[in-house]
């Protein structure tokens, strides 16, 4: 498992838990991609790694599917419990 090289960025507030969400479900980036793209959201590996280190912004129909895709509510991954 590579380790991320470079610090968080401020980019977004989510990445951090759509990393958490997605290893919550097990899933690995790839089966994350796989899920968006099916759900209508076209994202490169690099621009999903960027959005998790917090250094790609969100925009806000990746943000509705991100959370229909990993079972979360928006609320929940803009860090409102």
């Amino acid at each position: 498992m590579k380790t991320r090289s470079l610090p968080l960025g401020s980019q977004n507030l989510v990445g951090a838990r759509v990393t958490q969400a997605r290893k919550l479900h097990g899933m690995k980036q790839y089966e994350l991609l796989a899920k968006l793209q099916t759900a209508g959201i076209e994202i490169s590996a690099p621009a999903l790694s960027l959005l998790e280190g917090q250094k790609r912004p969100v925009t806000d129909y990746e943000l509705v599917a991100l959370s229909d895709v990993l079972n979360v509510s928006v609320d929940w991954l803009l860090g409102k419990e």
